[in-house]
């Protein structure tokens, strides 16, 4: 199976600062993949190059085929690329159903506002807030207001969607139901490159694990492999969560 997306040798410096260095890998539609990494990684980084925040020093980046460094974000959207941010800033002044229906309008080619706002509100119900499409998005709790950063992302038709840390703050209950909503997502055919600090999180639905450190790429694997990578564990996971993660993989 062809990959969705394609990075090669993906190179960003800011002055000395090497942020991600020959960075090379591939997704194929339906995967989830965990991207995960020390904070300094190169994490966010990769997610704004993919998304055109910021150009390449060096590499290639394709998606679908096509190759896309160079391009304008609004341009990467509209192919079918969509993210979160880490940190959650809707439209405050405008209701849910607004926030949503504005990336369906300008992003998702939608013919007009009523058509916006009626696949708002489907992405609403998807992700279990059309009880609020009429309130203040500055009222949400941080749970609210991270479904619906999922939610305007899905309004865009994305085939890829770039998670960054969406279950940050939350709590295990919380955890779950974000959780359930990423599989449903792939489900319906969406492929997910999902970066996350909680290990529990990526073990639970990733297939593959790709870490960073210091914005090179030291490991990539299934997380059986990944969790007993030396260089992983020195790096990131410690040897007491690598040997607890190891031990669960092997009776899971």
């Amino acid at each position: 199976m062809s990959a969705i997306l394609q990075l090669q040798g993906v190179t960003r410096q800011f002055g000395g600062l090497m942020a991600l260095n020959n960075v090379s890998f591939d997704l194929r539609p339906g995967e989830i993949v965990g991207l995960i990494g020390p904070n300094g990684a190169g994490k966010t980084t990769l997610v704004n190059l993919v998304t055109a925040v910021y150009g390449l020093t060096r590499g290639k980046i394709f998606f679908d085929g096509r190759q896309i460094d160079g391009m304008k974000s609004h341009e990467i959207s509209r192919l079918g690329v969509a993210r979160t941010f880490q940190i959650v800033q809707p439209f405050p002044q405008m209701t849910v159903l607004e926030n949503v229906a504005a990336g369906a309008l300008f992003a998702a080619g939608a013919r007009n506002l009523v058509e916006a706002k009626e696949k708002a509100l489907e992405h609403l119900k998807f992700v279990g807030l059309a009880d609020l499409a009429g309130s203040s998005a500055s009222a949400l709790t941080l749970a609210d207001r991270k479904r619906l950063e999922l939610a305007k992302s899905l309004a865009m038709k994305p085939k890829l969607l770039l998670l960054d840390e969406v279950n940050a703050g939350l709590s295990n209950v919380e955890i779950n139901r974000a959780l359930d909503l990423i599989r449903r997502l792939v489900e319906r055919g969406t492929t997910i490159l999902l970066i996350e600090h909680l290990m529990k999180v990526v073990l639970a639905v990733c297939s593959r694990i790709i870490v960073l450190h210091h914005g090179q790429m030291i490991a990539e694997g299934i997380p059986s492999e990944v969790v007993r990578h030396p260089r992983v564990i020195e790096a990131y996971l410690g040897s007491r969560f690598a040997s607890r993660a190891q031990r669960n993989s092997d009776h899971g």
